[in-house]
């Protein structure tokens, strides 16, 4: 899984079953949010004045409600990944690790880079911690989203067989070139409304689940962006 990938293929493993997550905090475009070079925010923001408000206090109180629904939504995403999420002691090391080799490596987009094959006129659009769903259980890791695929690297390496038998660890990725991908959409567990995921499904039939975005809508706005814009 660690060889060059190709914007020819699909490589990866679908599966259909739940996974979990969490990305970091997103506000809307009120706010004023401080990107690193690849979009990734890290979340301060600032209220912008509203003139057609009829008085301070009506404003006040209205934004005072409007970004408490949206920190409850935060909440409720920090909430779902820590109860829903795989050993909880696993995921921390792993995205310190993964937050290590992000600041080692000078920034997301240089570490989308050294992951996947990316030429260079490629753009890095989105990056945002998730779980995928695999048939042994969620994986953390993190969602690129760029001008050309959607790819997928875990947080921490994988034991697999080795063709000898031996186990080996290694980091597991998936890439999906954008203009393979038939649909990206919103579904959400039917029991349980407020788990929401996205759904990736390519041209030859594959499905890829995302799932735990405290960000769901901003994620999901700009997936389906990116597939619309390589589709012209």
């Amino acid at each position: 899984m660690e060889g060059s990938t190709s914007q020819d293929h699909v490589i990866g493993i679908p599966v259909s079953n739940t996974a979990y997550g969490i990305e970091e905090p997103d506000f809307a475009a009120e706010e004023t949010t401080t990107p690193d070079h690849a979009g990734f925010v890290v979340g301060s923001f600032q209220f912008n004045n509203d003139a057609n408000s009829p008085t301070t206090t009506t404003t006040t109180t209205d934004r005072a409600s409007k970004y408490g629904r949206k920190g409850d939504k935060i909440a409720q995403g920090i909430k779902e990944h820590v109860t829903l999420g795989p050993k909880l002691s696993e995921t921390v090391k792993g995205k310190l690790t993964l937050g290590a080799r992000i600041l080692q490596a000078g920034g997301v987009e240089k570490v989308f880079r050294q992951w996947f094959s990316v030429d260079k006129n490629e753009k890095l659009l989105r990056a945002s911690q998730c779980y995928l769903s695999t048939t042994a259980g969620p994986i953390a890791g993190m969602l690129f989203v760029s001008t050309e695929r959607v790819a997928f690297r875990s947080d921490r390496p994988l034991a697999v067989s080795a063709p000898g038998g031996d186990k080996v660890r290694v980091p597991y990725k998936v890439t999906i070139p954008l203009r393979k991908v038939k649909a990206a959409k919103p579904s959400e567990n039917k029991h349980k409304p407020e788990q929401k995921y996205i759904e990736v499904v390519t041209n030859d039939g594959f499905e890829f689940w995302f799932m735990g975005f405290v960000s769901y809508h901003r994620s999901l706005h700009h997936l389906e962006q990116a597939v619309a814009q390589a589709r012209r």
